[in-house]
């Protein structure tokens, strides 16, 4: 974080672990791409980062000086505490409530910088009678993507504000076996890679988003809330139902999907890798067995951000 002076100066607390349990409900409307329309939140789980600057902060790198020195692990015990009072339902709610609680708290720090990233627990199915139905007490934790957000607070004679923030869906990795191509780049003397014109595609993924209005992000406006589940869904959709000739058109695809189904965005970006397998047995048809392994080490990636001009170029082909 820079100070207003320009002098990078931050210190603060990484990989603070926060359970909490029955947290309120979240609802969000449906859309056509997705089934998600929100999450009971009987397990709101965090791995939060959280770091502090302030000009008076100065003297404690020059001069060894602590007497304005919050330890990290008092923000620890004031994040997980904080945690228990935060009353809404949302990753981004729960940043904004511990942020401007601790700026109340601490008057003399002059900016936060708060991510975190949502650890998903998902019910467990159980037998009832002659059916099947989700525990409302076991829960199994997943490792696959999760949710994440980043937000930046400055004090300023005017107030405290929002100066930066960014949700995300992080850590998505999709495998399609039939359906995608990659030809038609340029061939020369370094060039050994054949041309493909259906391959499975196995892709990691990281989709990033902001709103025009940031506040629409936190619990006051929930019916303007965009739910990184239907984010990852609206990409499950568009990589099932698309032929596309290379993870570029793919991405953007994408983009121009999310940013069309939610006009309170401004700005979308992706990172993505190709980690699309080698070929051992070459399947004999589209539904043929092939046999396939893990690619060489290096890996193409891509980065790629949208707005909401990108809209007015035309509706593309689905």
């Amino acid at each position: 974080m820079k100070l207003r002076s320009g002098r990078t100066l931050y210190y603060g607390k990484g990989d603070v672990l926060s359970y909490r349990t029955y947290a309120a409900p979240l609802s969000v409307k449906a859309i056509p791409e997705s089934l998600y329309t929100g999450d009971t939140n009987i397990i709101f789980a965090h791995n939060i980062m959280f770091s502090v600057s302030s000009e008076v902060l100065l003297t404690s790198f020059t001069q060894g000086d602590n007497t304005q020195v919050v330890a990290t692990d008092s923000m620890k015990n004031f994040i997980l505490r904080q945690t228990a009072n935060y009353d809404g339902s949302t990753t981004e709610g729960l940043l904004a409530y511990i942020s401007e609680r601790f700026l109340e708290w601490y008057p003399h720090i002059e900016a936060i910088e708060i991510s975190a990233d949502r650890m998903p627990f998902g019910s467990v199915s159980v037998t009832e009678g002659s059916g099947w139905r989700d525990s409302q007490l076991v829960f199994r934790r997943s490792h696959n993507e999760h949710a994440c957000a980043r937000l930046k607070w400055m004090r300023s004679d005017a107030g405290i504000a929002l100066s930066e923030h960014e949700c995300a869906m992080k850590e998505i990795q999709l495998i399609k076996v039939s359906g995608s191509s990659f030809y038609g780049f340029v061939r020369d003397e370094y060039t050994t890679l054949p041309e493909s014109y259906d391959r499975p595609l196995f892709i990691f993924l990281d989709v990033c988003w902001t709103y025009s209005e940031a506040e629409d992000a936190f619990d006051h406006k929930r019916d303007r809330y965009v739910p990184s589940e239907q984010v990852r869904d609206i990409a499950h959709t568009v990589f099932h139902s698309s032929n596309t000739p290379s993870i570029q058109n793919l991405i953007y695809r994408i983009g121009h999907r999310v940013l069309s189904s939610f006009p309170q965005l401004s700005e979308i970006r992706f990172e993505s890798n190709n980690r699309t397998w080698e070929t051992i047995v070459e399947p004999a048809g589209p539904v043929s067995a092939g046999v396939y392994t893990e690619p060489r080490p290096p890996y193409g990636f891509q980065g790629f951000t949208m707005t909401r001009e990108d809209l007015n170029e035309g509706r593309i082909d689905e």
